[in-house]
């Protein structure tokens, strides 16, 4: 029996370079003995803070923007003040109901293709519904202490492993940041 090898990925719904890393991110689940260790972040954490934002903002959308087209998938940025701290408290229920792949492909797709604001409950609930999940459910999910902890907890993870950003992904021993990993 071959043993899986755990795969941690740091990530955060905010992040352009996490939904270009979303879109190739499942082949490696796919063509290998590999186990997905979900660790997302929430508001700023593995971003530049706000103010380095808004220098970053129109080159990196201008980066993203070119990346998009090399990859053949829509880029439409939500508005720059999109939290995507409720997301990830949200992709834990996703995880646990076993559709964190589905939550993570639409999630990203409402907020990165459309243009949506993923912080408004309304645009979870609805990308929540489209893959099976309770509304109810998950709108108790996006507000869930324990969730918000585990973001938080995540970061410190990330901190204590030399981890300044997202997305970011370790196996073994090794670390690899970036969209292009």
């Amino acid at each position: 029996m071959v043993e899986l090898v755990d795969i941690t990925v740091f990530f955060n719904f905010r992040s352009p370079y996490c939904y270009l890393a979303s879109k190739r991110l499942w082949q490696i689940f796919d063509d290998y003995h590999t186990r997905l260790i979900w660790c997302p972040f929430g508001g700023w954490d593995g971003r530049a803070n706000p103010e380095r934002a808004r220098i970053k903002v129109p080159l990196t959308r201008q980066d993203v923007a070119r990346w998009a087209r090399k990859m053949g998938i829509p880029m439409n940025p939500p508005p720059i003040t999109t939290d995507p701290t409720k997301a990830g408290a949200g992709s834990f229920l996703a995880e646990e109901q076993g559709v964190l792949r589905e939550y993570i492909t639409e999630v990203t797709r409402a907020e990165w293709a459309e243009g949506l604001d993923i912080g408004q409950d309304d645009v979870l609930l609805n990308v929540g519904e489209s893959i099976g999940l309770d509304i109810n459910e998950l709108a108790e999910a996006i507000g869930r202490e324990s969730n918000l902890q585990k973001l938080e907890e995540n970061k410190k993870k990330a901190d204590a492993l030399g981890i300044f950003g997202v997305p970011s992904f370790i196996i073994g021993e090794e670390k690899f940041w970036g969209n292009d990993r």
